[in-house]
């Protein structure tokens, strides 16, 4: 028998064949004397201060026109809702201030400004207006209600409670679910709450949040929706009843990259749209809270329109209207319109 003298224990013989691989690798890496070293460089997918995240650029993506300048300055506009009428109602979330627009765009103010901040706005079937007040400087927030011309203005979550009242929806009975901005990151304060019809009893639902900001309902009410401002997640809660979920039912389906979601409306077919505050763009999610599209705002990759805060679907359409502001770029308040995936879904300022 030839036996080769060099020849050992397989395991052995592959170790040494995978160093030496491993050598010729490293020498071949070293730069030549004189080659141009490699660098990082911007690209279009790259440039620009939000690039969309790569595993979002493959999403059915359209871009808002522009529908109507509220001002040249920059208010932080917030509350998109509409009433029974076909108005459009929006804050001033710094001011205090209400406003309405009409369909052939005359605006008005329905609240005057005041030290007590506004967040999102939701419209009862009787008419009255209810306003989530984020409080002078997010303290001391409450939930008020007021009649379709701002009148008799009443307390409904007073601010002695502790709340930092940013977003809120309806349900078919009444009731209501707001959000509390409440906390950081790393100290999560806030949650989602629920009031009962009568208005009598508050109940936490998902506490625990850091800065939690929009807030919304399936189209059968047994699904809720939160978006964690701070963290940056999108929460789904399977309802057993308006205050307790479902044994297995609270996930975070999507973490989003880059600042962060807003505010938040579901479509008749359950889709859910989700503002994205320092992006300028809206992500849709199906039911599942998968992404399914995107709505860019314009002049986002110059630095425009970046503060996308709250959006509305127009009741029996698929129209879908942003708010915004532009920070210091020098483009103001505005509102933007694009079409989205379905109807709106009839809220119960509609039923």
């Amino acid at each position: 028998m030839l036996v080769q003298e060099n020849a050992g224990p397989r395991p052995f013989r592959r170790w040494l064949l995978a160093l030496s691989c491993l050598a010729c690798l490293a020498s071949t890496a070293v730069a030549q004397p004189g080659a141009a070293p490699h660098s990082l460089a911007y690209d279009a997918q790259s440039r620009g201060p939000v690039p969309i995240p790569p595993t979002e650029r493959g999403l059915q993506t359209v871009v808002a026109e522009l529908w109507f300048k509220v001002s040249d300055e920059a208010f932080p506009l917030e509350g998109a809702a509409f009433d029974r009428r076909g108005d459009l109602l929006f804050v001033d979330a710094a001011g205090g201030r209400a406003f309405r627009l009409t369909p052939d765009k005359h605006l008005s103010i329905v609240l005057p400004g005041s030290k007590q901040q506004l967040g999102g706005l939701a419209v009862h079937k009787d008419g009255r207006i209810f306003a989530a007040r984020t409080g002078e400087g997010f303290r001391n927030g409450s939930v008020v209600a007021m009649q379709p011309d701002g009148s008799g203005l009443r307390t409904v979550v007073p601010a002695d409670a502790g709340y930092v009242v940013n977003d809120l929806v309806f349900d078919a009975q009444g009731g209501f679910y707001f959000t509390d901005f409440r906390g950081t990151s790393t100290d999560p304060k806030g949650g989602v709450y629920y009031v009962s019809p009568d208005h009598s009893t508050v109940t936490p639902v998902l506490p625990n949040l850091a800065m939690a900001n929009g807030v919304a309902l399936s189209p059968d009410g047994k699904v809720l929706w939160a978006t964690e401002f701070a963290r940056n997640l999108l929460h789904r809660i399977e309802l057993a009843n308006p205050t307790t979920p479902t044994p297995i039912g609270t996930a975070v389906p999507y973490h989003f990259t880059g600042p962060a979601p807003d505010s938040m409306r579901v479509d008749s077919d359950g889709n859910v749209y989700v503002a994205v505050y320092g992006q300028g763009r809206v992500l849709a999610f199906n039911r599942n809270g998968i992404p399914i599209g995107q709505v860019l705002l314009p002049g986002r990759g110059e630095v425009h329109n970046l503060r996308s805060t709250s959006l509305a679907l127009k009741p029996g359409t698929d129209e879908l209207f942003i708010v915004t502001n532009d920070g210091d770029g020098g483009q103001g308040s505005n509102i933007f319109h694009t079409r989205g995936f379905a109807k709106a879904l009839p809220l119960f300022s509609h039923r």
